[in-house]
């Protein structure tokens, strides 16, 4: 996954952010690949971007832990593979929104500048 700087490049995030990210895009209902693509990228303002060699091993990992299931359907005469978050899944939703708050107001906390540096 990568972040659209504009005119500064793209930048890579951990791993573990997209595990949260498409947790939390699955909160909002089940939805097939391209459609995770699609609204990840929606949702970001257009600044996130999924590509399938990030996409897939991911959701692979996800299934594995349980965290999501998913199954196939027929969708305009192609199959297509539909994606679900499980009780698990929102539980460890839980837990990583907890940990991104947290590591979120870490970083806040480093970007803030210091009363020293507010007075100069």
């Amino acid at each position: 996954m990568t972040v659209d700087h504009g005119p500064l490049g793209r930048l890579d995030l951990l791993q573990g952010t997209l595990d949260l990210i498409i947790l939390q895009t699955l909160r909002w209902g089940p939805r097939h690949g391209y459609g995770l693509t699609q609204m990840i990228q929606a949702r970001s303002g257009n600044v996130l971007h999924v590509d399938t060699g990030s996409l897939y091993p991911a959701l692979h990992r996800l299934e594995r832990k349980k965290f999501i299931r998913s199954w196939e359907r027929s969708d305009n005469k192609q199959r297509v593979r539909v994606y679900q978050l499980t009780a698990a899944g929102q539980r460890q939703l839980t837990a990583e929104q907890s940990r991104w708050k947290r590591l979120s107001e870490a970083m806040q906390g480093i970007m803030s500048p210091l009363a020293a540096e507010e007075e100069a």
